[in-house]
């Protein structure tokens, strides 16, 4: 339970995500996070040397990664201050985590301002050679960093989509009630892109793109949303043999980035867009199920939050959430005593793509413009990580 720690309203931002292999590719996900922050710093006409820490969360492994949580504030900062930061990977929910340890650090007066910053890149992931000297005449082990941890947790010993197929076999959930729930995202997706796109424009800040020494783009868009119809999604057969998934009602792996300020509640307000909105970050949960039930996890971290509020999910405004299987949510909705239909309004990961470390910030990001849409109160996130891990944040926008 936090008492101090705010975001100030308009405090941060996500950049499009872009299906990998399009159009952020080719970009550094440290360099771009940087250079898409620093331009965010710029537009919202905030000196970003009022931050006193970073928290850098990535997943993919990026060039010159090992120097990343300082190299960002470098960039960021533009040598006005020396900014330290700490590097965070926890697959999914590292963008709650590392708003997380930054509101426990304002909590505790260690310092006024944090910024947590997240970014990935999927595409064109690494591809290692680790040495093996016990080898067959020291044969290397090979590990191409994204397709083989998709498709094998070294613990669980699983792919990831089997994982929510042992949740699906657990709950009964069918093909017809995944494909009811993939389309119902999707629009809930439409609904962000109305009046030209008036709610995402609430949060999201486009990112320079350099094509060629002379020529940068802007991306402002997601990338790569496909068109979604009942009947299509009634055609796809499901990825795994008796499985309830097809391609259709999971996400796709992206690449992009976001940002947040972390402060004190007088800090929060002088940099408010709205000085009359506030939002606190309440309280946090995490939680880790059993082998392969990685769908299952987000349940008991958002329990772990409510309790730790005093709230229950009748007190909530909103719920967001991570969805990579169409499943997380049936299960969720099933097991908390609410529609699955309701939840994820304007968007979510299942549809508009998952770059992992930034996926929950954009997320959270929503939630606060949706429940300051709804005229206040308490909105929730709560998502699932590799390694059957799950993490949840509570925010109240008053």
């Amino acid at each position: 339970m936090f008492d101090r720690a705010y975001i100030p309203y308009g405090g941060y931002y996500s950049s499009p995500f872009c299906r990998w292999q399009g159009q952020l590719a080719n970009e550094n996900a440290i360099t771009l996070a940087a250079a898409t922050a620093k331009r965010w710093f710029s537009s919202k006409q905030i000196d970003p040397t009022i931050v006193d820490y970073i928290y850098y969360g990535m997943t993919v492994a990026q060039n010159r990664m090992f120097y990343s949580h300082n190299w960002v504030g470098g960039l960021i900062m533009d040598n006005k201050k020396n900014v330290p930061g700490l590097f965070v990977h926890q697959a999914c929910t590292t963008s709650t985590t590392c708003i997380h340890l930054a509101a426990v650090h304002v909590e505790q007066g260690i310092y006024t301002t944090g910024f947590a910053l997240m970014s990935d890149r999927c595409s064109n992931g690494p591809h290692l050679i680790w040495p093996n000297p016990m080898g067959p005449g020291g044969e290397v082990i090979s590990e191409n960093w994204n397709m083989d941890n998709f498709n094998n947790d070294p613990w669980g010993g699983m792919k990831m989509i089997q994982t929510a197929e042992n949740v699906a076999k657990e709950i009964g959930a069918t093909k017809e009630e995944c494909d009811a729930v993939a389309y119902r995202r999707y629009e809930q997706y439409q609904d962000a892109l109305a009046n030209d796109r008036a709610f995402q424009k609430k949060y999201m800040f486009p990112v320079e793109v350099k094509i060629s020494k002379k020529k940068v783009i802007t991306v402002a868009e997601d990338e790569g949303v496909m068109a979604t119809t009942r009947e299509g999604l009634a055609a796809l057969k499901p990825v795994e043999p008796n499985g309830v998934h097809t391609f259709g009602a999971q996400t796709h792996p992206a690449d992009g980035n976001c940002g947040f300020i972390v402060t004190t509640r007088e800090k929060a307000k002088s940099l408010s867009k709205d000085p009359k909105v506030e939002v606190k970050i309440i309280s946090y949960g995490f939680a880790r199920v059993g082998k392969a039930r990685m769908a299952a996890a987000p349940v008991p971290a958002a329990e772990m939050a409510l309790a730790n509020a005093g709230l229950t999910v009748k007190d909530l405004k909103a719920i967001k959430t991570h969805n990579p299987f169409a499943v997380n949510d049936i299960n969720m909705a099933k097991k908390m005593g609410f529609d699955v239909m309701w939840m994820n309004n304007y968007g979510s990961s299942m549809i508009y793509g998952h770059p992992q470390g930034p996926t929950a910030g954009r997320l959270i990001a929503e939630l606060i413009e949706e429940v300051a849409m709804l005229g206040g109160g308490y909105g929730m996130f709560a998502g699932c990580a590799a390694g059957d891990t799950g993490a949840a944040l509570i925010v109240k926008v008053g």
